[in-house]
């Protein structure tokens, strides 16, 4: 399975057109990724038919939140939802950089229907014992993970103790990944999902284009 970050509607189509599986839609990549607008996951939803998972998170500093901002948090699924998204990605940690189970919660009460991923937040955290946390509720379909703070490509043995730990969930490798590594780690950790940003952009820039020949050069080699 092969996840690519799109931020505008013509990324989206050139996700789709390139032979992608599925799209995670934000805004703001410099910052990590943040909530689109409506208007552009209304759009994205309607013109491909690939899935759409889509990005909530208002602002970069942390990923703590007051119960404020988890109202809002709760507000968007509830739209993101009516728009035909296929799913969402979230996260949300403690002042100890542990899960905030509470908090998250409240989220996975309103996403029935929706896929769940819960992001790279878990990389701030012990990753097997977060895993282990998040293989507790059954609406979380996915993990988002480099296997820690460490470069990726020094985190396969903990990727593949993530994986076996996972139970239900998927563990979606991204953060580090290039075409030139890709098959090593695919090889080293036994993962069947992947995730892609800026290593298929023009220049590897947040501000560039999608590469459409890295691209389809990438899923050529996700389909080996």
């Amino acid at each position: 399975m092969l996840e690519i970050i799109a931020m505008t509607l013509e990324d989206a189509k050139t996700i789709e057109e390139c032979g992608a599986d599925r799209i995670e839609l934000v805004s703001a990549l410099t910052e990590g990724g943040l909530t689109p607008s409506y208007a552009i996951i209304e759009s994205v939803v309607k013109s491909v038919k690939i899935p759409v998972n889509v990005m909530v998170r208002h602002h970069a500093k942390s990923f703590n939140y007051s119960n404020e901002e988890v109202d809002l948090m709760i507000r968007d699924i509830e739209i993101i939802k009516s728009l035909g998204a296929n799913g969402i990605v979230l996260g949300l940690l403690d002042g100890q950089n542990q899960i905030e189970e509470q908090q998250l919660k409240q989220l996975l009460n309103v996403c029935n229907g929706l896929e769940v991923t819960f992001h790279k937040a878990i990389d701030e955290t012990n990753v097997l014992e977060s895993v282990q946390t998040l293989s507790k509720y059954p609406q979380i379909t996915n993990i988002l993970t480099a296997g820690g703070l460490n470069h990726i490509t020094k985190n396969g043995d903990v990727i593949k103790q993530m994986i076996a730990k996972s139970g239900h969930i998927n563990v979606l490798l991204g953060g580090g990944l290039t075409l030139d590594n890709f098959n090593l780690i695919k090889t080293e950790t036994g993962a069947t999902d992947f995730h892609f940003g800026t290593a298929v952009r023009i220049n590897k820039s947040p501000f560039g284009e999608i590469d459409k020949q890295e691209l389809l050069r990438l899923v050529n080699l996700a389909k080996k």
